[in-house]
């Protein structure tokens, strides 16, 4: 499975951005999808993730009430819309796929990223 992820920019505080994870290759309705992000100097940690019927959804809690993630099975598509975005967001997000709904790292398949910058 290859994920393209797309949409990172730079955002004033309190703005919004929608990422977008396209992929390709696989049968992308089987997977759980995830989103993930690594700050500078720091680890990569997990942020949200969909099931692959799109029914169950977590989220980390400094996320909570502000992103919202969501997919499109036709196209083969993830969403994560970021809402009320903080400076402490500003990280490099990742989209990844696995058979496993799970908050971990070690998601099977990853995108290459996209930078997202919250100017305070």
């Amino acid at each position: 499975v290859q994920l393209q992820a797309s949409g990172g920019g730079l955002v004033q505080a309190g703005g919004s951005l929608r990422l977008s994870c396209a992929a390709s290759g696989g049968t992308f309705s089987k997977y759980t999808m995830g989103w993930f992000r690594q700050a500078p100097g720091k680890e990569r940690e997990f942020v949200t993730a969909i099931s692959w019927f799109g029914g169950n959804t977590m989220y980390t809690d400094s996320v909570k009430g502000r992103f919202t993630i969501s997919r499109d099975n036709a196209k083969n598509t993830v969403y994560l819309q970021m809402n009320s975005l903080k400076p402490e967001d500003t990280a490099i997000y990742y989209c990844a796929a696995d058979e496993t709904f799970k908050r971990s790292t070690d998601y099977s398949y990853w995108g290459q990223g996209t930078q997202v910058t919250v100017s305070s």
